[in-house]
Order: structure tokens, then C-alpha cells, then sequence
């Protein structure tokens, strides 16, 4: 991720999207996407019990979402 600063922009407007609002009211008072839907996302990618994302996975999804708006708006 840090050998792609074109995502780093991407990974920012996710982190914000994917962040509960009033996160900063509750421990561990960092900007977490919620627990239940990293679980949800790891199932449906990995199958069973989920998995660890590996770094290119996380290159993957970003591209994929740096590119999503051009996807939808024909």
C-alpha cells in the first residue's frame, strides 16, 4: 500500500465511509469500521471462518473502488 500513493486518497474516502459516526464515544476510540461487517466482508471473500485479507487483496478492493463510480455512471 505505501508503493501506491495514487490509493492512498482512495483508502482515506473508505476508512471514512467504513467508520461508524461518533466512533471517538467509544473504546477503543479509534476509527474502525464496525466488527460485524469486516467479519460479513472476510466470509463472502475467504468462505468458512473468513481469513486474514492479504496486502494484495486490500490493492485489489481499493482499485476496485477507486473505480466504481466510472463502473456505474454509464
Amino acid at each position: 500500500m505505501a508503493r501506491r500513493p495514487g490509493l492512498w486518497l482512495t483508502a482515506l474516502r473508505q476508512l471514512r465511509r467504513l467508520t461508524p459516526s461518533g466512533w471517538w464515544r467509544r473504546a477503543p476510540y479509534l476509527p474502525l469500521p464496525d466488527a460485524a461487517y469486516l467479519r460479513f466482508r472476510t466470509v463472502t471473500a475467504y468462505g468458512g471462518q473468513g481469513g486474514r485479507p492479504r496486502p494484495e487483496d486490500v490493492v485489489t478492493y481499493l482499485h476496485w473502488c477507486r473505480a466504481w463510480p466510472e463502473v456505474t455512471s454509464g
